[in-house]
C-alpha cells in the first residue's frame, strides 16, 4: 500500500530508529508553545513507551481498541483522519471522554510533502475543525503528516498550536501479519523512550487490537511504563 512505501524508503521501519528530521521554514513558536522540531520521544526518559494510532476512527476496531486501553489504565494518542471523523464523530468523543490525546492526521490522508504553506494550513484548519465539532472544546495536541511525507507540514503546525509528531516504531500492521508477529515486533522493537506507531483504521485492525491486549501486561511485568509524547 502506498504508506508502506513511504516508510520503507523514510527507513522508519520495524527496529530502526528514525533519523533526525529536520524542518524548514520558521522555527518560532506557535501559540500554544509547539515548535516544528519532529518529536518521536516520550516525555519522561527510562522505560516508558508512548503508543500512537493513526488513520481512525474505525467503527468496529476503536471502540474495541478503547475498551483494551480503558482495561490496561494505558492513555495514547489517536491520529485523526478528518474523513473518519466526519463518518464517525461519535467515536472522537469516545476517545476524548477516555482521556487520551487526539493528532490531526489530515482532511484526506494526502500527501502534503510537496504543498505551499497556504495549502497545507487550509487542510489542517479543516481536519481541526472538524474534530472539534465532533468534539467540542477537546485540544489537539500533535500534528502527523500522512505517509510521514513531511515537507513543509511542521513549521506549518506549530503556527495553528501543534506538535509535529514523529515515531521509532512502526510494526508494519497495515499488512496485517498475524497478532503473534505484531507482539513479538513489539517486544523487540521497543527502544527506551520510543513513541510507537500503529493503525486502529481504516480497515480491519483486529490483530492490532489483539496485539496491542497482549502486549501491555507483558511490557508493564518487564518495567516498562506508558507515557505520552514530548511536546517539543
Amino acid at each position: 500500500m502506498r504508506w508502506r512505501t513511504v516508510l520503507l524508503t523514510t527507513g522508519l521501519v520495524l527496529g530502526l530508529a528514525a533519523p533526525a528530521l529536520a524542518a524548514p521554514g520558521p522555527t518560532g513558536a506557535g501559540p500554544t508553545g509547539a515548535t516544528p522540531t519532529i518529536v518521536d520521544s516520550t516525555r519522561h526518559g527510562g522505560k516508558a513507551v508512548s503508543f500512537t494510532f493513526d488513520d481512525g476512527p474505525n467503527p468496529v476496531d476503536t471502540p474495541r481498541l478503547l475498551r483494551v486501553l480503558r482495561e490496561h489504565r494505558v492513555k495514547a494518542v489517536f491520529c485523526l483522519w478528518g474523513d473518519q471523523v466526519e463518518a464517525n464523530p461519535r467515536l472522537v468523543r469516545a476517545i476524548v471522554a477516555g482521556g487520551h490525546a487526539l493528532c490531526n492526521h489530515g482532511m484526506h490522508h494526502d500527501d502534503m510533502g510537496t504543498w505551499t504553506p497556504e495549502r497545507i494550513a487550509a487542510d489542517l484548519e479543516r481536519t481541526s475543525a472538524a474534530i472539534r465539532r465532533a468534539a467540542p472544546g477537546a485540544p489537539i495536541r500533535y500534528f502527523r503528516a500522512p505517509y510521514g511525507s513531511w515537507g513543509q507540514t511542521p513549521a506549518v503546525a506549530a503556527k495553528l498550536g501543534m506538535t509535529p509528531l514523529g515515531w521509532r516504531l512502526a510494526i508494519s500492521d497495515w499488512e496485517p501479519p498475524g497478532a503473534d508477529v505484531l507482539v513479538q515486533r513489539l517486544l523487540d522493537g521497543i527502544t527506551e523512550g520510543a513513541v510507537v506507531l500503529m493503525h486502529d483504521g481504516p480497515n480491519d485492525r483486529a490483530q492490532t487490537v489483539e496485539a496491542v491486549d497482549r502486549v501491555i501486561p507483558l511490557l508493564r511485568a518487564d518495567g516498562w511504563r506508558f507515557d505520552r509524547p514530548a511536546r517539543g
